[in-house]
């Protein structure tokens, strides 16, 4: 496998160079709260002008352990529009709806679906799957009552990044063991097994965004001591694919994760789930995030959009 330094796009380069340069401490040397913190900063730097939408909603969605924080982003004023669940990244530690929006108000522009993005409970406070819990208690509340909020639940998809992937993954899972529907699942660069270390795994964990120590200490704070293996943690090793909501990958290149991502796909695609898997090149995790600099991040938001408005003008099953 190719050295990152040689792969790596031009901005991407000066990116990353720059965050060096800032001296500021990497998130797994931080207390959690400064990390969040941190987190939400950098994203906030990194995002660029957000998009206008017709309708901004705030709201709650009953939960197994209280109320969760909800926002809505609409392209129209227009009740019944379909709905694109997003959960957030951030390794189940830092994260949430405000480190989402830019991205979620530009699917919604583009898609012409409702998106709506979720506070779910974060460790080390509430070990996982207390994330999983929320997202699909919040998966379910859209199908159910998600007319409440101007939406047609039935109409749903649901993506995220990083470990929002993984709770996608698994939230697509559980939908279909509980007869929901769900028209899509969008997984960005999702972390799908922690079982075994990848060639990407080797070539892409150290000075990059994402690195092995910052991969031990959010899976140190989400699992906690004492946890047991668990296919809502790592759906590639759940027992059937088979049945799923079609899926879009996404995937960067010099990304840690993006071997398991590729893995995930082909296990899709054996079990016979519509798959497309597509990789942006030079660029690191956490991208998507990052379109101040990095230009492939809007197009990643443009292909996301894409992929929710095709898979919303497929008849209905």
């Amino acid at each position: 496998m190719a050295n990152a330094a040689d792969l790596l796009t031009e901005m991407t380069r000066s990116l990353l160079d720059k965050v060096q340069r800032s001296g500021f401490p990497p998130l797994h040397q931080q207390p959690v709260a400064q990390a969040r913190q941190s987190y939400r900063a950098g994203v906030g730097a990194m995002e660029g002008r957000r998009e206008d939408v017709a309708r901004v909603a705030d709201f709650t969605i009953p939960g197994p352990a209280g109320a969760i924080p909800a926002r809505l982003w609409a392209p129209s004023t227009d009740t019944g529009l379909p709905v694109f669940l997003y959960l957030h990244g951030g390794g189940f530690v830092v994260g949430g709806i405000d480190t989402c929006e830019h991205m979620c108000r530009r699917i919604a522009v583009q898609s012409g679906a409702a998106v709506v993005a979720i506070d779910y409970r974060l460790a080390p406070e509430h070990r996982f799957p207390a994330a999983l819990d929320d997202s699909f208690a919040a998966f379910e509340w859209l199908v159910q009552h998600g007319a409440s909020v101007g939406v047609d639940g039935h109409r749903i998809a649901v993506g995220g990044d990083s470990a929002g992937g993984t709770l996608a993954a698994s939230v697509a899972l559980m939908a279909r063991d509980a007869g929901l529907p769900l028209a899509l699942q969008v997984l960005f660069y999702p972390s799908v097994q922690t079982s075994s270390v990848t060639e990407s795994h080797k070539a892409f964990s150290k000075n990059l965004m994402l690195d092995a120590d910052l991969m031990r200490w959010f899976e140190a704070q989400a699992r906690g001591a004492g946890f047991k293996s668990d296919w809502r943690r790592e759906p590639l090793h759940a027992a059937s694919h088979q049945g799923l909501a079609p899926a879009f990958i996404g995937l960067a290149e010099c990304d840690p994760l993006v071997d398991e991502g590729r893995q995930y796909g082909d296990v899709l695609r054996d079990a016979g789930v519509p798959v497309t898997v597509q990789v942006w090149l030079g660029v690191v995790h956490d991208f998507i995030n990052m379109p101040r600099f990095v230009p492939e991040a809007l197009d990643a938001h443009t292909a996301i959009a894409q992929a929710v408005r095709q898979a919303f003008a497929q008849p209905s099953a």
